[in-house]
């Protein structure tokens, strides 16, 4: 009879430590409350705009959600051990967010970013601990991670590939389910559009996927900035496309398509220049009295843009789209004068385009639709 080898204390150890920093980020999400549905205090008719506000997470930005499901997943696979280093590749938001949670279970952290990331960002990185690996432009920020993660003996999270199948779309207190659990008692319950941008495609994955499995009539308008393949990549049809230029939104666009982009769940895609997404942001603060970042200003102006053209069809309904992150980590890019002026960026008029739209629900301009 063949014996049943018995655990050595070793691997108790490691299972042990396992199932502790498992509960230690079950235990953070229990303490968390769910992040804020505002609606805009506007007078357009029969049309409510709503935005969850996603900046109010304690690393604060809707990357939290993401970096906590990454890690649970990493855990339960059992792909993270005790005390063995973790590393990202991300432009900022990601990584400020996963080093937050590397810091709660004890393992290092190690951000691999374009030299060009906010500092902002930098520093709240380095506030919970991670170290930040900056490289030049030229460099693939895939490889140069996976080869960080083999030179220390890490691993990596490849939020990339993984950021699809990390969270349950299917329910469990994910982004779709919480805003339609939000909406449920408002004017328009159902929204006729959510509006979200991509970067990972995480997101627009798993709310695609919940509104498919739920059987509902709301349809998910894609977003992409300027300098980005997602939006080529659906027009055409084609996964092979790729933007040779490095997208100036934060956390928004990649130069390739990503496997975690499921283009199939998506009924319809815009590419909004970022003249528009940087003005659209600036507008919104302004009606806010708080700063929002450029990713929330590239899916604002989607959303102003499809909700006008609700308006002229004398449509009624309602729309959400996402507060993706505070501002202040913007201070020195999106927010300062020198920096769009090195750009070749001028808002001014989209700010006037936006603020008009708000106060009158006209907004003439086109984008390019896929």
């Amino acid at each position: 009879m063949n014996e049943i080898a018995k655990p050595t204390v070793d691997t108790l150890d490691a299972w042990a430590w396992n199932n502790g920093a498992v509960a230690l980020i079950e235990a953070d999400q229990h303490r968390s409350a769910d992040t804020h549905l505002l609606k805009l205090d506007l007078d357009l008719g029969g049309v409510d705009i709503y935005l969850k506000d996603e900046s109010t997470h304690p690393t604060g930005s809707l990357k939290h959600r993401l970096a906590r499901s990454l890690f649970l997943y990493a855990l339960c696979n059992r792909k993270i051990g005790k005390g063995a280093p973790v590393v990202e590749a991300s432009s900022g938001s990601t990584a400020v967010s996963e080093a937050y949670f590397a810091r709660m279970i004890g393992v290092p952290f190690y951000a691999v970013m374009p030299e060009t990331t906010s500092q902002d960002k930098v520093r709240a990185i380095e506030h919970y601990g991670g170290r930040c690996h900056l490289i030049k432009p030229g460099i693939s920020l895939y490889e140069e991670a996976a080869a960080l993660a083999q030179r220390i003996g890490g691993y990596y999270l490849d939020q990339f590939t993984f950021a699809e199948r990390a969270t349950d779309w299917r329910g469990n207190n994910n982004i779709a389910e919480s805003i339609f659990e939000q909406m449920r008692i408002e004017r328009h319950p159902l929204p006729r559009w959510i509006v979200m941008s991509a970067g990972t495609g995480g997101t627009t994955a798993t709310i695609g996927r919940y509104i498919h499995y739920k059987r509902l009539p709301t349809k998910l308008l894609g977003v992409d900035p300027e300098h980005s393949a997602f939006f080529e990549s659906f027009k055409r049809g084609d996964r092979g496309v790729t933007c040779p230029r490095p997208s100036r939104i934060e956390g928004i666009g990649r130069p390739r398509v990503e496997p975690s982009f499921v283009a199939e769940v998506i009924d319809e895609m815009v590419r909004v220049p970022d003249c528009n997404a940087i003005g659209a942001m600036r507008a919104l603060s302004c009606h806010l009295g708080r700063r929002v970042g450029g990713s929330t200003g590239t899916n604002f102006f989607a959303l102003c843009w499809k909700a006008a053209s609700m308006i002229r069809a004398n449509e009624m309904g309602s729309l959400v789209s996402l507060i993706c992150d505070a501002g202040e980590r913007y201070s020195c890019s999106y927010y300062a004068e020198d920096w769009l002026a090195t750009q070749g960026i001028d808002c001014s008029e989209t700010e006037r385009l936006i603020e008009d739209f708000l106060a009158t629900g006209r907004l003439d301009c086109d984008l390019e639709v896929a």
